[in-house]
């Protein structure tokens, strides 16, 4: 082949190729515009379907009201109830101090409402009987989504007792406990009602709204360590005690059997 004739081939190999990378960019082009066409669709299907969800949930929402207030009612007859599922509960229970538990035994009610829309917020409402701390019969905090979908919280302004207020004994121990020993201790569950800035991450709400109240007896009837573990001594006990009694048993049986083979023996010697 002639210099020219292979040069002219090149340029048709390259001519081709360039070809080729054009008609491939033109296909992923068009892939990519119909991968989002169908996208949009099924981001259309996925839309519908939360409206679709959230009209089941308002559905459901309205017919478990009559059951959570018969709930509410029998919880009613349980003394310190609330009390219990909260200590029970390992996420709340830490945030409780020795006189959180005190002032908690007076909370006769929970309530948590979601409202209408469900996806707007809800209310938790937390009833007190006549208690030595604060004035309020009920403490309320609120969680709401504005129509841009920024969270908010507004709660209750509690009337502390003179001398009774909790969080204000919480940031004293915590002073004390920092300089005397670099120990933080928890702060007041009731410090909750007064904390605003994060409402879209809440823990404690949420906790409240979506893991104790859908069934708070089964933190209530969570057993209590301490009596397990006396109770495990107390077997341990009973069970060296019948070692000891087995034990003393085997002894007297072998006494008793020496003497009686001394006994063979001297009749034998006879």
């Amino acid at each position: 082949m002639s210099a020219t004739a292979a040069k002219s081939s090149k340029k048709e190999l390259n001519s081709n190729h360039d070809g080729a990378d054009e008609t491939s960019e033109k296909e992923q082009q068009e892939a990519i515009e119909h991968i989002d066409e169908v996208q949009n669709e099924i981001d259309r299907l996925n839309e519908q379907a939360s409206e679709e969800i959230l009209k089941v949930e308002q559905k459901y929402n309205k017919l478990r009201q009559p059951f959570f207030q018969k709930r509410s009612e029998l919880i009613a007859k349980i003394p310190n109830f609330w009390v219990t599922t909260f200590v029970n509960h390992p996420q709340v229970s830490a945030l409780l101090g020795e006189e959180d538990e005190e002032a908690l035994h007076y909370l006769s009610r929970v309530e948590v409402t979601e409202f209408e829309d469900i996806k707007s917020g809800y209310r938790i409402d937390f009833y007190f009987d006549e208690n030595p701390y604060f004035e309020n019969k009920v403490l309320s905090k609120e969680f709401h989504l504005n129509e841009s979908g920024d969270p908010s919280s507004k709660s209750t302004e509690i009337k502390w007792k003179s001398g009774k207020d909790l969080t204000k004994r919480s940031i004293q121990t915590q002073n004390k406990a920092g300089r005397k020993r670099q120990h933080e201790e928890p702060e007041s569950f009731f410090t909750w009602f007064t904390d605003h800035a994060d409402a879209g991450a809440d823990e404690l709400g949420e906790v409240i709204k979506d893991d104790i109240w859908p069934n708070p007896l089964q933190y209530y009837l969570v057993p209590d360590m301490d009596d397990e573990e006396g109770e495990d001594d107390e077997e341990d006990e009973e069970s060296l005690e019948a070692i000891d009694e087995e034990g003393d048993e085997d002894g007297e049986e072998d006494e008793e059997d020496d003497g009686e083979d001394g006994e063979d023996d001297e009749g034998e010697d006879d």
